[in-house]
């Protein structure tokens, strides 16, 4: 059986003690974890004593998990049981270091795919691995703030009219696809300026390629128009985006969280929910510019085209 060990780790600005006792009680688990977040019709029951909780839903399966050590505001180790879409067994813990005035937390798993699936042991540590990156980061919200500022919201089957765009295209990498993109979009707004009339709609990311495995990123920045300029920039592209049906998942919350919403939309792709026309690349557009509103309030939509 192909084993699979992941660990990730963050630095959450609160005492270990604080820390300890979210990770500790699963009564607390449900606020913020990176699956129930993206499944919240999932049934979760957790036992009286907090100690073990098992959970079934349509995009995150079924399991349960219980807590078999602990050591006072250093460790957590549990048992996780996946019941469904596949049965498999993990060791996972929680390690807690003191780190100046906060703590560093780190996530480990240690598991095995099932033998057919060995092909995929890479881009399953991905998958999970940015999972973990997810969670930890709405943990870190948890602990520091009381509440996760990331919320989903399912908009379901739409349809879009379709647009041209003036965008940039861009190859980088998963850790710097936020600043660059920043870097995009300051240039597209720079030669819009003064071409306010030729806007025809929200600013959109298209996503070519993102890929896991290797952290790389393939997209295009774009703003619609109702005309395309005839002084677009050499370093500038015109495209399209065809008329389509659209799955919807809209976020609430900073940029950094926007991870939920595509996970989501993975698996409820996934759960054939909806079946995506493959044709054409998912998307994402802004609701608002994040450089207008606090950043807990940025309003982004993923788009899956579907038929």
């Amino acid at each position: 059986m192909p084993k699979m060990n992941i660990t990730k780790s963050i630095l959450i600005n609160a005492p270990a003690d604080k820390v300890y006792d979210v990770v500790v009680d699963f009564n607390k688990w449900t606020a913020w974890s990176p699956w129930l977040i993206m499944d919240p019709e999932a049934k979760v029951d957790v036992a009286t004593d907090a100690q073990s909780y098992s959970w079934e839903g349509t995009r995150v399966g079924s399991g349960n998990m219980k807590i078999t050590d602990t050591q006072q505001n250093q460790q957590v180790t549990y048992d996780l049981n996946f019941l469904k879409p596949w049965k498999s067994y993990a060791k996972v813990g929680f390690d807690l270091k003191p780190e100046g005035e906060g703590t560093k937390v780190s996530w480990s798993m240690d598991s095995s795919l099932p033998f057919f699936m060995f092909w995929m042991k890479k881009q399953m540590e991905a998958f999970v691995g940015a999972d973990y990156d997810r969670g930890l980061a709405l943990l870190k919200d948890y602990v520091e703030d009381g509440e996760v500022h990331s919320a989903l919201d399912f908009k379901g089957i739409e349809n879009f009219d379709g647009c041209q765009y003036v965008g940039i295209k861009t190859d980088t990498t998963m850790d710097a696809v936020g600043t660059q993109m920043q870097k995009d979009f300051t240039a597209l707004k720079e030669y819009f300026a003064g071409k306010s009339s030729l806007i025809n709609g929200r600013d959109f990311s298209i996503y070519h390629k993102w890929d896991f495995v290797n952290g790389k990123v393939s997209y295009t920045a774009g703003i619609p128009v109702n005309s395309v300029p005839s002084d677009v920039p050499s370093n500038m592209m015109v495209g399209n985006i065809p008329q389509t049906k659209v799955h919807t998942v809209a976020h609430k919350g900073p940029y950094e969280h926007l991870g939920n919403a595509w996970s989501a939309q993975y698996n409820i792709e996934r759960g054939k929910e909806f079946k995506m026309n493959k044709k054409i690349h998912p998307f994402e557009t802004y609701l608002n510019d994040p450089a207008d509103v606090a950043a807990n309030e940025l309003v982004t939509e993923i788009h899956f085209p579907a038929k």
